[in-house]
């Protein structure tokens, strides 16, 4: 069994419920160590000062935020320690709100919470299911490794998982981030039909299992063929982007192909 990354209890109004919290997915980065080129030494970085060139040992080193060009206020542990938030044991929730009303840039990481013991499982699922009826989600702030967090609660299967969420001020705009803002006027008439044709020809239920990472699959292909002085066979190039003067006929052949390909499977 996994092992629980926080304890503590959800709360709702006068009801408490212990809990725990665990991850609720696994990352499967392929992971590189450096060497020197041609031996099987590995590389090693210092800490050192960028003036003297000196390796610093690591009591030395303090931590400061730059305030102005060059000047910096130096920040010691135990002053961040005193306004830490400190390890919460609760995850209080403070409002329920319309799933739907969440806009998904908020969501940063998804986590389980179970039930700390079996004689705790009635009220977590009284809380459950009662999310499930009225199609809402939990909304609580908590402390989790030192950092206080955002949360939405939500009901998955019998099961409440908590969302991690960005703050507002965490979010970027579009228009502050894009180099080349869509402009001008919606395309519509024949285009827009086609374009409906084809995301409609496309349709289908969302099934997780059928999408793979293919990339860290190839990795780790390379990886055992270098071991046993094989070659791997390079993919083929991926399509160009549609230029906008052909835009019609890839919309045709797109959705004449998606036909077919439905025709076969």
């Amino acid at each position: 069994m996994a092992r629980a990354i926080w304890s503590g209890s959800v709360s709702f109004g006068l009801v408490s419920i212990p809990v725990e919290l665990y991850s609720a997915t696994e990352d499967h980065t392929v992971h590189f160590n450096q060497f020197q080129r041609g031996t099987s030494d590995r590389i090693r970085y210092k800490r050192v000062n960028e003036r003297t060139g000196r390796e610093v040992p690591y009591d030395k080193i303090v931590k400061g935020h730059e305030v102005d060009s060059g000047e910096y206020v130096v920040v010691e542990p135990e002053e961040l320690d005193e306004i830490a938030p400190g390890r919460s044991r609760t995850l209080d929730i403070e409002a329920f709100v319309d799933i739907d009303e969440i806009d998904p840039v908020h969501f940063q990481k998804t986590y389980w919470l179970g039930p700390a013991k079996p004689e705790f499982s009635r009220p977590y699922l009284l809380l459950a299911q009662a999310m499930k009826k009225t199609n809402r989600a939990g909304i609580a702030m908590f402390v989790m490794r030192g950092k206080q967090y955002l949360t939405a609660l939500t009901e998955d299967k019998g099961i409440l998982a908590v969302h991690t969420l960005f703050f507002a001020d965490e979010i970027r705009k579009p228009k502050d981030v894009l180099d080349v803002p869509p402009e001008g006027r919606a395309p519509g008439g024949k285009e827009l039909d086609m374009a409906v044709s084809l995301v409609e020809s496309m349709a289908d239920d969302w099934r997780p299992k059928d999408y793979r990472d293919t990339y860290t699959e190839r990795v780790h292909k390379l990886i055992k063929a270098k071991q046993k002085g094989r070659k791997v066979k390079v993919e083929d190039e991926p399509a160009e982007a549609t230029g906008v003067v052909d835009l019609m006929e890839a919309l045709q052949r797109s959705v004449e192909a998606s036909k077919k390909k439905r025709k076969v499977s």
